[in-house]
């Protein structure tokens, strides 16, 4: 692999005086929970370990856009999307578009709108893997590769 043209490189501390400045237009990040109000859930699990935070508060608030890449389900098969979060809030209303391996949704004011199944999966396959009502688009597309 090798590097575009206009690509750049900068250390942490750079990267969080961009963020934390307002300078960044679009976040992807991962996440443990993300509930159908858009709220994220992704920097710790009550009783387990914990260094800190992160960084991910500055991601989620700092930017115009957050997009969520993350499995559909736990290890386990249960939902990682959920009708409320259960976890402790990395932020509130911040999620716009939610990309799992099962699906692409939307979070909107009426709620969680699925745009995309992957290829051998059925609106109704990613409904059961989902505690959240969704929301079919009209327009249901399969992903691509």
């Amino acid at each position: 692999m090798s590097e575009l043209p206009g690509t750049a490189y900068f250390s942490s501390a750079d990267s969080f005086a961009m963020i934390r400045g307002g300078h960044i237009d679009l976040s992807v990040l991962g996440a443990m929970e993300v509930d159908e109000a858009g709220n994220l859930a992704n920097w710790m699990i009550p009783g387990k370990m914990v260094k800190g935070m992160g960084g991910a508060m500055d991601l989620v608030a700092g930017t115009r856009r957050v997009i969520i890449a993350m499995e559909h389900t736990t290890r386990e098969g249960e939902p990682k999307i959920l009708k409320k979060c259960t976890l402790p809030l990395t932020g509130v209303g911040v999620v716009n578009t939610i990309v799992t391996d099962m699906a692409v949704i939307q979070v909107t004011p009426k709620g969680l709108l699925l745009e995309e199944t992957a290829p051998s999966l059925t609106a109704e396959d990613v409904q059961k893997a989902t505690e959240a009502r969704l929301i079919v688009s009209p327009g249901l597309k399969v992903m691509e590769g």
